[in-house]
């Protein structure tokens, strides 16, 4: 009896210890997760409507119109597998407008690889 006592108490403390690696382990894989382009948090906004709207290994041409639609201005830049736009968002937090520059990079099947933000000038209103 005290024998199958103890296996049971050695079987609870393995099953507690599982499913606390378990937990750390989903918390860890979660966290590489977010996804996110920029440490700046006024742009955080920006960072998630693009994550949602246009995700990794999205075709160059849906990128382009999306900004058109957007009316984000698209700049002229040199390299091919790159776009450049300005993006413009009111925070829905703050109410603060924030702006910007995204390089959007893609890869030799034109699909989208990453994105870069960084903060721009020009938080007025959009056009």
């Amino acid at each position: 009896m005290i024998k199958s006592q103890k296996r049971r108490s050695i079987g609870i403390a393995v099953l507690l210890k599982l499913v606390t690696c378990g937990v750390f382990l989903a918390l860890a894989l979660s966290g590489c997760k977010t996804g996110t382009h920029t440490s700046d948090p006024r742009l955080r906004q920006i960072d998630e409507m693009l994550n949602a709207q246009l995700p990794q290994g999205t075709p160059k041409s849906r990128v382009v119109f999306f900004l058109s639609s957007q009316n984000f201005p698209v700049e002229n830049t040199s390299d091919a597998k790159a776009v450049v736009a300005i993006v413009r968002r009111v925070d829905t937090d703050t109410l603060r407008p924030a702006t910007a520059r995204v390089t959007f990079h893609f890869d030799a099947a034109d699909k989208l690889k990453s994105y870069d933000l960084e903060s721009a000038a020009g938080s007025g209103p959009q056009p």
